[in-house]
């Protein structure tokens, strides 16, 4: 284990002076080109594919005694609306208790 280790120490001493005497670690400040690739068949006017139907090969599953979600009574909760609680906040900031002002000289 301890040889591990020090192979590992090693590799990463000698990497880190690699780089040292390549470039030391510095950014080159000439400009660099980059190249983007073009694609001019996707941009090429050709006519449409033939139509497709996005349901082939889908059936309905029913079993007997089961019911589609749609027809399952949903549970309905109240979420009340932003405002709403805007203005609850308001009313109970204006009846809550107010700091009295003392000041001492």
């Amino acid at each position: 284990m301890r040889y591990i280790w020090a192979f590992c120490f090693l590799v990463f001493i000698g990497l880190s002076s690699a780089s040292a005497q390549v470039g030391g670690g510095a950014l080159s400040n000439q400009p660099q080109i980059v190249y983007i690739p073009s694609h001019p068949e996707r941009a090429a006017i050709q006519s449409l594919s033939r139509e497709e139907s996005l349901l082939e090969g889908s059936t309905v599953t029913t079993a007997k005694g089961e019911l589609p979600l749609w027809d399952t009574p949903q549970k309905v909760t109240y979420v009340m609306p932003l405002g709403d609680v805007a203005r609850f906040y308001r009313k109970e900031h204006e009846v809550a208790k107010k700091a009295v002002l003392v000041k001492e000289n």
